[in-house]
């Protein structure tokens, strides 16, 4: 379960990454942040920056286009 979500969904890249940093960078260690998108790009890029970075991604996933990630915010 997420504390957080973040609809992205219409957002051509780069936005849902930027988005998706932006929104990191007000959380607390710890919290969980949903990201939904339909930019086929994210599922690339937003893995990327995670693997760079102190956050985790919890779960992916992709549905008709749709995007899912679960990201863990870290410290």
């Amino acid at each position: 379960m997420a504390d957080r979500t973040l609809d992205t969904s219409g957002l051509r890249c780069p936005m849902p990454l930027l988005k998706t940093k932006l929104e990191l960078n007000g959380m607390a260690p710890g919290e969980k942040l949903e990201v939904i998108a339909t930019d086929a790009g994210s599922a690339r890029d937003i893995p990327a920056f995670l693997e760079l970075s102190r956050h985790r991604l919890v779960n992916s996933s992709e549905t008709d286009g749709q995007y899912w990630f679960v990201i863990e915010c870290g410290g």
